[in-house]
C-alpha cells in the first residue's frame, strides 16, 4: 500500500469513529436528558395530583379526574394511581388504562421515596407523599410519544448524516491526499528514472520549508555530491586510458621490431608474440574503458539524422578488415514505413561502435564464425536482429548480460573481458534504443536493437 493511500485510510478511518462516537454520544444523551425531562413531568404531574386531593377539601375524585382530563400539561395514555398509608386506592385517573403494581412497590416507595421505571412500552414514576396526618402513595404512568418520535428523528437524522459525511470525507480525504502528496509523486517519477546517463536530474522544489521540499533540497544536494564524484571517476578512468595508450603502443612497436629482428631467435620470438598477444588485450581494454567513459560525455553534442543501414555497412566493412574469417549474412524485410524508420537521430561513431561490438560478440561466440542481420520493423520502431548459432546463456547469465566484466560459460577459449555488450547497451541508452537477449530455438542466439522512433 503506498503512503498517499495509507494516510487517506488513517484519516478516513479515524474521521469515521470519531464522528460514530460523537453520533452516539449525542444520542445516549438527549435518550438520558429525555427520560429525565419526562421523569420531572410525571413528578410534577404526580405531586399536583396529590395536592389536589390532600389539601382542596372540595375536590373529590370525580372532580379531579375531569381536571386531569382537561389539564394542558395532560399526559399521552396517562394513568395515575394514588393509595392512602394503608395502600388502599384512593384515586384513578382513567379506568381502562392499567399500571403493573404491587405492595412491594409501595413499601420501596415509602424507604427510597421514588421510583422511575419502564413497563414496556410506559414509564412509570413513583412517589411518596408524608403529611402529618396521613401518608400517600401515588403511581404515575404515561407514553412519552413526543420524545420518543424526537428521538427517532434524531436517530435518523445521526445515521444518514454518518453515511453521509463518512461518504464525503473519504472521497475528500483521498482527493487532498493525492493533491498534497502529489509533489512526492512527481518526485518519486524522477528518482525512478535516474540513472548513470541523467546524474544531472533534479527535483524542482519551492522555498515554503514543508517536509517534501526539505527532502527534495537534501536530495538535490546529495545528488550534487554524487555527480561530482561520478564525473572525477569517469575523468580518472578516461585519463588514464588515454595516459597509459602511449607507453603500450611503444611497448607493442619494440616488440614488434624484436620479432622481426632476425638476430632474435625461435624461441625467443614464441615469448614476445605471447606477450604480444597479452599487450594486446591490455589495450583493449582500455579502448572499452575509454570509451564507456566518453560516452557520457558525448551525450550532450550535436546529433544527426543518419541511415542504419549505411552505419551497419560500415560496421560489417571495419570488422571485416579485422576479422577476414568473419561472415556476416545480411537481410531486411520489405516495409513500405522501412525507409522511415531507417533514419535514426544520434551519434555515428558511437552507433557504429555499438554494431561493432555487437557483431564481433555474435561471431565470436557462434560455432561456425557467422552472425545473421535481419533489418524489419515492428509497431513503427526498427528491430535490428542478430543470430547466431552455439552455445546459449542460461536464465542466471541472462540476468547479468549486460553487467560490465560479465563472461558467460560459452566464453571459455576465447579472449575479451566482458566490455563489448556492456558498450552497446550504454550507447543504446544514449539513443533512446534498447537491446534483448533470447533463445528462439536449440543453440540459437537472438539479439535485438530496438530503436524507437
Amino acid at each position: 500500500m503506498t503512503l498517499k493511500n495509507r494516510i487517506s485510510l488513517l484519516v478516513s478511518l479515524l474521521f469515521t469513529i470519531l464522528f460514530g462516537l460523537a453520533s452516539t454520544l449525542i444520542f445516549v444523551l438527549y435518550s438520558n436528558f429525555r427520560k429525565e425531562e419526562f421523569r420531572d413531568r410525571l413528578e410534577i404531574k404526580a405531586l399536583s395530583n396529590i395536592k389536589l386531593l390532600v389539601n382542596v377539601k372540595e375536590v373529590d375524585d370525580q372532580l379531579l379526574k375531569m381536571i386531569d382530563q382537561n389539564s394542558i400539561n395532560r399526559l399521552y395514555d396517562e394513568k395515575t394511581l394514588v393509595f392512602d398509608s394503608n395502600f388502599k386506592l384512593i384515586y384513578s385517573s382513567i379506568d381502562d388504562a392499567k399500571i403493573n403494581w404491587s405492595v412491594d412497590d409501595l413499601k420501596y416507595l415509602k424507604k427510597h421515596k421514588t421510583f422511575f421505571k419502564q413497563q414496556g412500552d410506559y414509564e412509570v414514576y413513583g412517589v411518596f407523599y408524608d403529611t402529618k396526618d396521613r401518608d400517600f402513595y401515588a403511581l404515575i404512568s404515561a407514553t412519552d410519544d413526543y420524545g420518543k418520535r424526537k428521538l427517532l428523528f434524531l436517530r435518523y437524522t445521526l445515521v444518514i448524516s454518518y453515511i453521509f459525511f463518512t461518504c464525503i470525507c473519504w472521497v475528500l480525504t483521498s482527493f487532498m491526499v493525492k493533491k498534497a502528496m502529489s509533489p512526492l509523486g512527481i518526485f518519486h517519477q524522477k528518482i525512478k528514472n535516474i540513472n548513470e546517463n541523467n546524474l544531472d536530474t533534479r527535483v524542482a522544489s519551492k522555498n515554503n520549508k514543508n517536509e517534501i521540499d526539505l527532502i527534495a533540497n537534501e536530495f538535490n544536494f546529495m545528488m550534487d555530491r554524487i555527480e561530482v564524484s561520478y564525473q572525477k571517476q569517469k575523468e580518472f578512468t578516461a585519463n588514464a586510458s588515454h595516459e597509459l595508450r602511449t607507453p603500450l603502443s611503444r611497448i607493442i612497436s619494440q616488440i614488434e621490431n624484436t620479432i622481426a629482428d632476425p638476430a632474435t631467435s625461435d624461441k625467443g620470438k614464441s615469448f614476445l608474440k605471447t606477450i604480444l598477444l597479452d599487450i594486446n588485450q591490455l589495450t583493449e581494454l582500455i579502448n572499452s574503458l575509454l570509451i564507456l567513459s566518453k560516452i557520457d560525455n558525448k551525450k550532450n553534442e550535436s546529433t544527426e539524422m543518419h541511415r542504419m543501414d549505411e552505419i551497419l555497412f560500415s560496421a560489417i566493412e571495419n570488422l571485416n578488415k579485422s576479422y577476414p574469417e568473419f561472415l556476416i549474412l545480411f537481410e531486411i524485410e520489405e516495409n513500405n514505413n522501412l525507409d522511415m524508420a531507417l533514419e535514426v537521430n544520434g551519434n555515428k561513431n558511437l552507433l557504429e561502435i555499438a554494431l561493432t561490438n555487437i557483431l564481433k560478440n555474435a561471431c565470436v561466440y557462434s560455432d561456425n564464425k557467422q552472425a545473421k542481420v535481419i533489418i524489419s520493423t515492428q509497431d513503427d520502431q526498427l528491430v535490428l536482429s542478430i543470430s547466431n548459432t552455439g552455445e546459449t546463456l542460461n536464465e542466471e547469465e541472462q540476468k547479468n548480460l549486460f553487467q560490465p566484466f560479465m563472461r558467460g560459460k560459452n566464453s571459455k577459449g576465447t579472449t575479451g573481458f566482458g566490455l563489448g555488450l556492456r558498450i552497446v547497451q550504454r550507447i543504446l541508452t544514449l539513443h533512446n534504443a534498447s537491446i534483448t537477449y533470447s533463445v528462439p530455438d536449440i543453440n540459437t542466439n537472438l539479439f535485438q536493437l530496438f530503436f524507437h522512433s
